[in-house]
């Protein structure tokens, strides 16, 4: 029995939790743990629904819930698969790890760039901080498995971080360990044509269609913390946002 069938037959049908339910929870461990892994297809609805012995809209109405997430994209006429795109959530403040991992994908980094110096007139003007105040750079190629998904460049005003150093694998680890995680921002995004620096470390082609995300992150009190620009590939993400009408 595979590790798939395992995860799928755990659904018991007199928890309280709807089957539904727990198809996606199963599901959405396969796609964590990487027993389902990127554009790999899932069994067919039927399939699924005489295995285990639940209704097509059991299945249905999980795997539409997977679909809405981002985990799973129905190809018209070839069934469903595991999404290679990555949707980022506007409306939620996450960092760029957590979203990997929320997808079954392993983060990492290569750092282009790690030091720390003054702060410039426009950081200084957005961060609210005085000329001649110190701030720590962090300039990364952001990896998802081994496919270069972001180039990031962030600014973090040097109060907030114990030293330099603090930073590893994730930025806002750091800042929660510090007590300093940013819990709102405001991300303002940019469509752009990759140059040829930008291309050759995103392996694509120069002039290919991009997207620019700045993001200025606050603490509790109001005070602003992080400025970063990050760089995307334009067919390896897609930004979604809910939007709701004011009563």
């Amino acid at each position: 029995m595979t590790s798939l069938e395992q995860l799928l037959g755990n659904l018991d049908p007199n928890s309280a939790q709807p089957l539904y339910q727990q198809l996606q929870r199963a599901l959405r461990e396969a796609i964590e743990t990487r027993i389902l892994g990127p554009d790999d297809a899932l069994p067919s609805e039927r399939q699924l629904a005489a295995d285990l012995g639940v209704s097509r809209i059991t299945v249905r109405k999980a795997i539409d819930g997977l679909v809405e997430e981002g985990l799973l994209v129905t190809r018209q006429g070839s069934g469903n698969f595991v999404c290679t795109r990555i949707d980022k959530n506007f409306a939620k403040l996450t960092s760029f790890s957590e979203d990997m991992r929320a997808r079954g994908r392993t983060p990492r980094s290569a750092w282009l760039k790690r030091a720390e110096g003054t702060v410039t007139p426009e950081e200084a003007l957005k961060l609210a901080l005085s000329p001649g105040s110190l701030v720590y750079r962090y300039h990364r190629l952001r990896y998802a498995d081994d496919d270069p998904m972001a180039i990031e460049y962030t600014t973090i005003a040097a109060w907030a971080l114990p030293s330099l150093e603090a930073v590893d694998a994730s930025l806002y680890d750091a800042l929660e360990a510090a007590g300093n995680r940013p819990v709102r921002a405001l991300q303002r995004l940019h469509a752009l044509l990759l140059n040829a620096e930008q291309a050759k470390l995103l392996k694509a082609s120069k002039g290919d269609a991009g997207l620019l995300v700045e993001r200025l992150g606050y603490l509790r009190d109001g005070r602003a913390i992080e400025l970063s620009q990050s760089y995307y590939r334009g067919d390896t993400y897609d930004f979604v946002a809910e939007l709701n009408a004011l009563a």
